[in-house]
């Protein structure tokens, strides 16, 4: 599914060499298919998992920490708790892991040998420095640190609910499963303009270098949004809708209903071996 946002938000092909534009995320889908085979949807797998593990410790981490530390603080029922925790530990967690995404934006975009990238991203690098691997670090954070508060806001509160209205104390891997789906979907449809503003910047990048086109300044968040609008309209900001929510729905239950599952599995562990 990260492979169909890009496209959609792009408007671009991607791999698919034939002219002409997508026409929906399941037209998308199958003339990927088509066209480079099914593997191709796992193109930039390897960076992505490279991403996905350092960021999830450090943002699953630093949340439960933080989250511990403003309790301890401000009291077990603050519901600026997860507000505040979310927010800090997504910026650092997308700080440290930026450079990554950038290398995984570019190899769905199109198909590169690793010496190929490691060519571009050295020549990269040489040319306009280190900062440059950061490219979209702005409208990351735009799109991360609104959506982290969001979620985990939510995620707390619809966690509660649930469990009032089920009678439990705690709650069960559906009630975590649920939960996160929903205020992963509710987070997504609200950040998705920062979401397409960041993947044209990063794409921008590649497309430029492909055509031997010297790198023009870099136009902020806000301008480009604004070009956005006033060539797609309004709705421009919201493309990629579909497949980014079928992508982030199922991808935050999955996580957090599987994390509070082995959370609480290794609890119950460290009480038995304390017992012993």
């Amino acid at each position: 599914m990260d492979h169909l946002c890009v496209c959609e938000e792009e408007g671009n092909k991607a791999w698919y060499k034939k002219p002409g534009r997508f026409q929906g995320t399941l037209d998308a889908f199958l003339k990927i298919i088509r066209n480079e085979g099914i593997k191709s949807l796992w193109s930039g797998l390897p960076p992505t998992l490279v991403m996905a593990v350092p960021a999830t410790v450090i943002y699953f981490t630093c949340y439960d920490q933080l989250s511990a530390l403003l309790r301890s603080k401000l009291g077990e029922n603050e519901s600026r708790v997860p507000i505040i925790a979310g927010i800090v530990a997504r910026f650092g967690a997308v700080t440290v892991i930026s450079p990554l995404e950038l290398i995984r934006t570019k190899m769905q975009s199109k198909k590169f040998s690793y010496k190929e990238l490691h060519r571009f991203v050295s020549k990269t690098v040489s040319e306009d420095g280190w900062i440059s691997l950061w490219r979209g670090w702005a409208p990351t954070i735009l799109r991360d640190v609104p959506f982290s508060a969001m979620y985990w806001y939510n995620y707390e509160v619809l966690k509660k609910w649930l469990c009032a209205k089920s009678g439990l104390y705690e709650p069960t891997f559906m009630i975590n499963f649920t939960s996160g789906a929903l205020s992963g979907s509710f987070a997504a449809v609200a950040t998705l303009p920062f979401d397409v503003v960041k993947t044209q910047k990063q794409t921008q990048l590649w497309i430029y270098e492909s055509h031997k086109i010297s790198m023009p300044l870099p136009m902020s968040t806000w301008t480009i949004m604004k070009s956005i609008v006033a060539k797609n309209g309004f709705a421009g900001l919201f493309t990629g809708l579909i497949p980014r929510l079928i992508k982030i729905a199922p991808a935050c239950a999955i996580m957090i209903s599987t994390y509070e599952f082995g959370k609480a599995f290794f609890q119950k562990q460290n009480a038995r071996r304390q017992q012993y």
